[in-house]
């Protein structure tokens, strides 16, 4: 991969103070930086310490298996590829596993890394690894968490595609995932 930043570039960087926690909650803590530019601009910066998170892209011949789920901050339901939060001490090839099995009761013959993003370098310090996982097995069980409801559909890869960016698709982490499968196969979905 090609080198976009230059020596130049450096002086874009700023001095991270020690974080502050402001908030600590289940899925994020709140944290205060006070940062300082390289040209002297100081400010206090709100960054969301959160660990790291898995996204599974199921294929399943010429569909993918996707999970319908109500999003807190959304206040609806949204269709979205499985994944979740990347246990402590749990690699995220693990994760990947145990979130597409709990989800939707289903293993993979193979998981392949896809890539890996912030999902929003301006508030986030966390990151999103995405798998492909290919040859589903159905075990036929879910295993969610107390507060998960999920069910199941398999949807085409047309379907997908057109579907991001609509009322049932509005996670902007599912489309950067399609994008890392588009990319992967070479430009088709």
């Amino acid at each position: 991969m090609k080198n976009y930043f230059t020596p130049e570039d450096d002086k874009l960087k700023w001095i991270e103070g020690q974080p502050e926690t402001l908030l600590k909650t289940v899925v994020c803590n709140v944290t205060s930086r006070h940062n300082v530019s390289r040209e002297g601009v100081e400010g206090d910066y709100i960054i969301m310490d959160a660990p790291d998170w898995a996204i599974v892209i199921a294929e399943k011949d010429d569909k993918f298996l996707m999970v319908k789920q109500w999003r807190h901050g959304e206040a609806a339901l949204s269709i979205e590829f499985p994944g979740g939060v990347i246990d402590k001490g749990e690699s995220p090839e693990e994760a990947a596993r145990r979130e597409l099995e709990e989800e939707t009761g289903c293993k993979a013959a193979k998981l392949t890394k896809l890539g890996l993003v912030n999902p929003n370098p301006a508030l986030f310090s966390n990151h999103v690894h995405f798998f492909l996982a290919e040859g589903l097995e159905a075990t036929g069980k879910q295993s969610l968490d107390e507060d998960e409801f999920i069910n199941c559909i398999e949807l085409s890869k047309e379907e997908v595609l057109q579907g991001m960016g609509t009322e049932a698709f509005p996670h902007a982490i599912m489309g950067m995932a399609l994008s890392l499968y588009i990319k992967h196969n070479g430009g088709r979905i």
